[in-house]
């Protein structure tokens, strides 16, 4: 789960189809003069001005050579010897002095204007001549890299940014002359920690070469701003602004150089627990994957722990526009987009829903952690501890005790499979969802007023998803009933980012709508689909759910036979989707409950485990659990000083609704579980 901005100055793209022999005609020449006039007629009145310009001052100065020569050898008058000739350059005319002047002066007028162009300044003039040249190179025809940027990997480093001194949301912004001696000791470590991690930035950026960036050196990285953003559970992430007033660039007179500044930068670091819950490398495939059908930021460069993404100028949602109903529309065909935009893999569907796989991968780390602090619950010196440690206070992180927990999402799970009509069909119903679609990860662009994404029909584009981390192949079910959940946090609450407000769980109606629109979007065929396209579904729709009680003798309106079967085909089809949505929620909420358990965060955790693991498996199992978990300490200092979300809250919170579905569910009796808890979860219940 996170959080991040998004959009940026649209750049030109390439066509889908590249230049097969490079060819470069005049007759292309000419189209891609219009092509780029009709996308930007401004610019493009720009370049053949700029072109006349260059041809025009050429010829002139030709035609003066020609002159000059002709002059110079002219044949001596009246025989005088040819020494006596002189071989002077006449002076040219007061009109001829004038055009010179005249050509000069519209350059720099050119050069004026086109370095003021703010949305165009990455366009400059092109000559002809030049652009022949560079065959293939030419905008609007694709390079070889441009074909190849989204199946090559992004450009790595091997190295590691520490950020452990840096994880305030404020004191990344440029440096600034300080001549107060007042400043404290902590103020002066805390810029100087900034400092070097800034330098370590443009060292990076500088390293991977990332566009643009080389026009700030290396001395000037103080100037560079650099803010974290809130929202981001997972990992921190900030953004990375070049200096407000970097030097101009170095150019002849005669070349148009463009002085637009570097674009900005979404850096991200990994959280020190992401081991245990995410696959770097295959997240990366996936994004690979995910760049051909231009969904989601590009990976701009990677590090060891991190990596460079693209940046949007757009703002994330709140938790309250989530309940919008154009919004929730919106995010309804957004994930339609992205269900049929990507075709799985042979192996993702074979290796069955990813929420299986992800309980199985996280359980063990669980159980070391869960174990230790049930413990903990049960020691003697607990209550003396509960005073400085809240989660003492709030009993067994999952309600009851770890094996009782652990055999009940084993016994869901099997019930699971079995009402979905085994894992047969749960791989054939399999997508590639986004499996995190909480409110920071859905952002807002903000077009200009010409924008097409302000017709009615592109709207819904105006929503951009981000952070696919924990993308990969599940049921729409689990996909909806994961997004109908986000609807309950607030993980911007000052006092309680964790808790699951269960009365904000949308209701049927609002359910209903949200699932009807998926359905009845149908994006355009731009490459090839998802095998689950809306056929299949409505196939499984029919025989999962029993026909409705239509009343064939009513006096209703007059409407053909064939309308009310499509009606009722589409009402089969949300409802059967929208009880998928109900049973594939319990085990969200068990996926959940694991993430949170892994990644939290409580004083000497680790060293207690490492004891445990020392004693029952020997010294060696316990160094390498030990070297996994080196840099705790700077984690805990980022929970003390910043006010970090709380994991282990966020787990036990959780697991209420963990268990009042599956009291909804009758797969599990009241008596069966301690009485505080049913007390508790009786009013947490939600029944649809």
């Amino acid at each position: 789960m996170t959080q991040k901005p998004i959009a940026q100055t649209t750049f030109q793209q390439p066509p889908t189809m590249p230049s097969l022999d490079g060819q470069s005609s005049a007759k292309h020449d000419e189209d891609q003069d219009q092509s780029n006039l009709k996308e930007d007629p401004q610019q493009g009145l720009l370049n053949q001005v700029y072109e006349w310009l260059h041809h025009e001052k050429t010829r002139r100065q030709n035609r003066k050579a020609r002159k000059s020569e002709a002059t110079s050898y002219a044949p001596p008058e009246d025989d005088a010897p040819a020494s006596d000739v002189p071989l002077e350059k006449p002076s040219s005319s007061p009109s001829s002095s004038e055009s010179s002047f005249s050509l000069d002066k519209l350059e720099k007028i050119l050069l004026q204007y086109a370095t003021t162009r703010p949305e165009s300044t990455h366009r400059q003039p092109v000559k002809k001549q030049s652009r022949r040249r560079l065959k293939g190179l030419r905008r609007g025809s694709a390079s070889e890299s441009e074909l190849t940027d989204a199946e090559a990997p992004p450009p790595g480093v091997e190295a590691y940014l520490d950020n452990t001194k840096t994880l305030a949301y404020t004191g990344g912004g440029a440096v600034e002359e300080n001549t107060d001696s007042s400043a404290s000791v902590k103020q002066t470590k805390e810029a100087e920690a900034w400092l070097i991690f800034k330098t370590e930035i443009v060292r990076l950026v500088h390293t991977l070469q990332l566009k643009g960036w080389r026009k700030v050196p290396a001395e000037l990285a103080g100037d560079i701003e650099v803010v974290r953003l809130s929202g981001a559970l997972t990992n921190a992430v900030y953004v990375v602004e070049p200096p407000k007033n970097l030097p101009p660039p170095k150019t002849d007179s005669n070349t148009l150089v463009s002085r637009k500044p570097p674009p900005k930068l979404l850096l991200r670091i990994y959280g020190p627990q992401v081991d245990h819950l995410i696959d770097r490398e295959k997240e990366l495939q996936i994004l690979r994957r995910l760049g051909k059908k231009n969904i989601g930021p590009r990976i701009l460069g990677t590090f060891l722990n991190g990596r460079f993404e693209e940046y949007f100028e757009a703002r994330p949602l709140t938790h309250k526009e989530l309940r919008m109903p154009e919004t929730a529309k919106q995010v309804a065909k957004r994930m339609r987009e992205l269900h049929e935009g990507i075709t799985l893999l042979d192996e993702e569907r074979e290796g069955g829903p990813m929420i299986f796989k992800n309980w199985d991968k996280w359980v063990d780390r669980c159980e070391q952690v869960t174990t230790w602090l049930d413990k903990e619950l049960e020691s003697p010196q607990n209550e003396a501890k509960a005073a400085t440690e809240p989660w003492r206070r709030r009993g067994y992180v999952c309600g009851v005790p770890w094996d009782v927990f652990r055999k009940a999402v084993e016994n869901y799970r099997i019930w699971l499979i079995s009402t979905s009509g085994g894992m047969a069909e749960i791989k054939r119903q399999l997508v590639f969802a986004h499996n995190d679609t909480q409110y920071g990860n859905l952002l807002r662009m903000e077009p200009a007023t010409q924008s097409p994404l302000l017709l009615p029909a592109n709207e819904h584009k105006q929503l951009v998803v981000i952070d696919f981390e924990y993308s990969s192949a599940n049921t729409p079910g689990f996909e909806f009933a994961n997004h109908f959940t986000e609807w309950c946090y607030n993980y911007h609450d000052e006092e309680r980012s964790w808790a699951c407000n269960n009365r904000a769980y949308p209701k049927p109606d609002q359910q209903y709508q949200f699932v009807s629109t998926y359905l009845t979007h149908h994006p355009g065929a731009t490459g090839t689909v998802s095998p689950l396209a809306t056929p299949t579904i409505r196939a499984r729709a029919s025989a999962a759910i029993a026909p409705l009680d239509l009343d064939e003798g009513s006096d209703g309106p007059s409407v053909s036979q064939n309308e009310i079967s499509i009606e009722d085909e589409h009402d089969k089809e949300v409802r059967f989707l929208m009880q998928q949505t109900r049973i594939w929620r319990v085990m969200g909420s068990a996926q959940w409950i694991a993430w949170g358990i892994v990644q939290a965060k409580v004083p000497g955790m680790e060293e207690g485990i490492a004891e445990a693991l020392a004693a029952e498996n020997g010294s060696g199992e316990a160094e390498k659990n030990g070297n996994g978990e080196e840099k705790r300490p700077s984690a805990n200092e980022e929970a003390d000083e910043e006010g970090d979300f709380d994991y282990l809250a966020y787990a036990q919170d959780r697991a209420m609704f963990f268990w009042s579905d599956l009291l909804a569910l009758n797969l599990i009796k009241a008596e069966e579980l301690p009485a505080p808890l049913v007390e508790h979860i009786r009013s947490r219940l939600v029944e649809y």
